[in-house]
């Protein structure tokens, strides 16, 4: 996977659903290794701006000399719940024409076993977007009542082994610390061994638990509800997913906010803030069989796009 590390997924669909102006100004709300964000750049003019942001400092580190010496761009660590005040600071609310969220654990954090985010890597159970804050899985592990775990592992990793997992990590904490993802993955391919299926059986429960530690879904209802109020007229969201539980917030927020308020639906003389506030652009895009032999990331991508009306 370390060959994918910097391909971004969907390049074209996202350039074209963007609909890059020269002089607009853009959002890459999740940079990870700035993949998109270099793509984005080479179709912008010397008046184009684009603001990036990520909460991982690895990706703040990892940034070349070629982008933090563009004056175009500008690299901001954050979270992408805080996009609309990192765009207000800027004066720029009302001023953007396009946003990208490209969404999940990018190739690099999986790559690197330290960060703990993968069961096919031994490293430390961490699994924090930003390792200098929150607390880390194993933390969370070693503190979480087993009822919760069980919901976690059902809601988030919609693992349908979820009791038995709980069950079987609850009672393996009482006789050591769950440190290390060979330790946590082994207790859950015991606790629910693989039968038949196409992945590990630890899968969903690293998923689950990283979801959790990391608030990725509220962040991402959270930046959803902000890109409405920071994009112009006509300016488009491009946000890429890859599994159901964001794919399924996305598609209901684009088509929420691509309708009238309820009380007002199909009624004339709509109030302006009860009117639609986006319009979907096409249906749902995967990845072509090309991309996914050439990047397994792509493999499970989905990208829907809107305009804001």
């Amino acid at each position: 996977m370390s060959s994918n590390a910097h391909v971004p997924v969907l390049l074209g669909p996202v350039l074209e659903g963007l609909k890059i102006k020269p002089g607009g100004c853009y959002v890459d709300g999740t940079f990870g290794r700035g993949g998109h964000s270099r793509e984005i750049l080479k179709q912008l003019g010397n008046d184009g701006r684009l603001i990036a942001i990520d909460r991982d400092p690895q990706a703040i580190a990892s940034v070349p000399t070629s982008l933090t010496e563009d004056p175009r761009f500008e690299l901001v660590k954050g979270e992408i719940a805080q996009m609309e005040t990192i765009i207000g600071e800027r004066n720029l609310v009302e001023n953007v024409d396009g946003i990208l969220f490209d969404l999940g654990v990018s190739s690099p954090q999986l790559d690197e076993a330290d960060r703990g985010f993968s069961f096919m890597r031994d490293g430390p159970l961490d699994m924090r977007m930003d390792p200098d804050s929150g607390t880390s899985a194993s933390d969370w592990l070693a503190a979480v009542e087993e009822r919760k775990l069980k919901q976690v592992l059902r809601k988030y990793g919609e693992e349908n082994n979820a009791g038995r997992i709980a069950r079987a990590i609850v009672a393996a904490r009482t006789e050591s610390p769950i440190t290390r993802t060979a330790q946590l993955a082994h207790i859950v391919e015991v606790a629910a061994p693989k039968r038949g299926q196409k992945i590990h059986p630890a899968t969903k429960t690293f998923q689950a638990i990283r979801i959790a530690i990391n608030g990725e879904l509220e962040q991402l209802e959270a930046a959803l509800e902000q890109s409405v109020k920071v994009m112009k007229k006509g300016a488009r969201l491009c946000v890429i997913s890859f599994h159901s539980l964001e794919d399924r917030i996305v598609k209901r927020f684009m088509r929420d906010a691509s309708r009238e308020t309820e009380q007002y639906r199909g009624m004339p003389n709509v109030p302006e803030e009860f009117r639609p506030k986006l319009r979907l652009v096409g249906k749902v895009i995967s990845a072509t069989d090309a991309e996914i032999d050439a990047n397994r990331r792509a493999r499970s991508a989905h990208l829907r796009i809107a305009e804001r009306t």
